[in-house]
């Protein structure tokens, strides 16, 4: 009770609304900031992700990988439109995780000239006397003596969403999905029925020690015998692809020792081996050569720059090599800006002379098919 005489205070009407005001901006606020500040937190998926609500961290405080650490939606899986580079992320110190991509060289890479060997178009039931690659390889289309485009999009399955529109693209596109992604056999299944071209994606020892390649990547100086164990492992996570490439690599590549077992691998399995080249030093193409093995090498990345406007600018250098060796081999990833630029240039190929084709129709071949 106050006390006789003394007049109780009471707040003023506009300041009631000014703290309701206030009060509603900050509930309303986080709500919509929440999607914004998800998409920069990437997601991935092992084999036995952890329920949403952990940590990156496991009962020792050990940080986990990221492909551990970050928990599933309920109907996908998110990831940045970006890939994590290392001068962005691990330098700025940004979040938890480490990043699970190399940055990209900008180069465009013209390889020696030589001829180009084109696969013939196959179908499903092509005959079991075939090796594996040209069992499983895409139908060419007719190219008119046109200049070729093969488009490969690596870092597939993981960004289960972006994926999907992948898949949803005019093809045939190439399309190599991560091992360690989930729900493969669905995904890869649908990319095969829209036409499209399948390779794997297997990890391979990254230059930079704080990136995180993913489970049972091929590391170098590891022995033969544990080597073939993660191959197989990798080998063994889909099939119908018609070979591998690697998931980041520069310094596995390198590694001639490494990079033989890979190549025993693939020639007796009857594989081809794309190197993305994410390192000049890469031995990959002239093991391959030198074994008989089919291969192809990357010439541009599409996305090493995450604009639309960039992505454009490199599909017109793509069109330009392609015009003046006859064939050009880019890689992309399933990012947002990528998706808007190929949906708009892909349509349009065609009527400005080039012929979309997959990867076997580019590949060359050193003493044998493999």
């Amino acid at each position: 009770m106050p006390r006789t005489g003394q007049r109780r205070v009471r707040p003023r009407p506009g300041r009631q609304i000014l703290y309701v005001l206030i009060t509603l901006t900050a509930i309303f606020g986080g709500y919509y900031a929440a999607p914004f500040i998800g998409e920069w937190l990437p997601s991935g998926a092992g084999e036995s992700s952890p329920p949403s609500g952990t940590t990156g961290e496991d009962k020792t405080g050990t940080r986990k990988p990221w492909y551990r650490s970050q928990p599933l939606a309920p109907s996908m899986i998110k990831a940045p439109d970006a890939p994590i580079f290392p001068e962005a992320a691990v330098e700025a110190g940004e979040g938890p995780v480490r990043p699970y991509e190399e940055a990209l060289p900008q180069e465009i890479y013209e390889h020696p000239a030589s001829p180009v060997v084109s696969a013939p178009a196959v179908a499903e039931t092509a005959p079991r006397d075939l090796p594996t690659w040209r069992q499983h390889a895409a139908a060419i289309p007719a190219s008119r003596n046109r200049p070729l485009i093969a488009l490969v999009i690596d870092d597939m399955g993981v960004d289960r969403a972006h994926s999907a529109q992948v898949i949803g693209l005019g093809g045939p596109l190439t399309l190599s999905f991560l091992a360690y992604a989930g729900d493969l056999d669905r995904q890869t299944a649908a990319a095969k029925a829209a036409g499209h071209e399948l390779l794997l994606h297997l990890a391979m020892e990254p230059g930079n020690a704080k990136l995180d390649p993913g489970p049972n990547v091929l590391l170098g100086g590891l022995e033969p015998a544990e080597l073939r164990r993660r191959l197989s492992w990798g080998l063994s996570r889909f099939r119908n692809y018609v070979g591998i490439n690697n998931h980041m690599g520069s310094k596995f590549t390198a590694d001639p020792q490494g990079m033989t077992v890979v190549m025993e691998e693939l020639k007796r399995r009857g594989l081809l081996f794309l190197d993305s080249r994410t390192t000049s030093k890469t031995v990959g193409a002239s093991l391959a050569a030198r074994m008989g093995i089919p291969y192809a090498e990357r010439n541009i990345f599409l996305d090493n720059v995450n604009d639309v406007k960039a992505v454009d600018a490199r599909l017109s250098d793509l069109e330009k090599l392609a015009q003046r060796r006859g064939y050009a081999i880019a890689i992309g990833h399933p990012r947002k800006a990528t998706l808007e630029a190929l949906s708009r240039w892909l349509p349009d190929l065609d009527r400005r002379g080039f012929t979309l084709v997959p990867l076997t129709a580019v590949v060359r071949i050193g003493d044998g098919e493999g």
